[in-house]
C-alpha cells in the first residue's frame, strides 16, 4: 500500500518555533521527522494516562464493592464464565 503525505502548517510563536528548530538540528532530524516522532510519543503518552484512569476508576469500584484485593476482583471477574 503506498504512503501517502499531508502536508500541514502550523502556526508557532516566534520563540516556540525557534526552539522546535534548534531540537530538530540537535536531533539530526528534519521538522517532519520531529514533529512525527513527538506526536508518536504524545499520542502514546494520552494512552497510558487514559489507561491510568480507567485504572484508577476500576480500583475505586472495586474499592466501593469491598474487593480489596487483586485475587477478589479475579474471582468476581471470572465466575460467570
Amino acid at each position: 500500500m503506498k504512503r501517502s503525505r499531508v502536508p500541514m502548517t502550523v502556526s508557532l510563536p516566534s520563540d516556540l518555533a525557534k526552539n522546535f528548530e534548534r531540537l530538530a538540528k540537535a536531533e539530526a532530524k528534519n521538522k517532519s521527522q520531529l514533529f512525527r516522532e513527538m506526536l508518536t510519543v504524545y499520542e502514546r503518552r494520552r494512552r497510558e494516562e487514559q489507561f491510568h484512569e480507567l485504572q484508577r476508576y476500576g480500583a475505586k469500584k472495586a474499592r466501593k464493592k469491598g474487593l480489596l484485593t487483586e485475587a477478589a476482583v479475579e474471582k468476581l471477574v471470572f465466575q460467570g464464565r
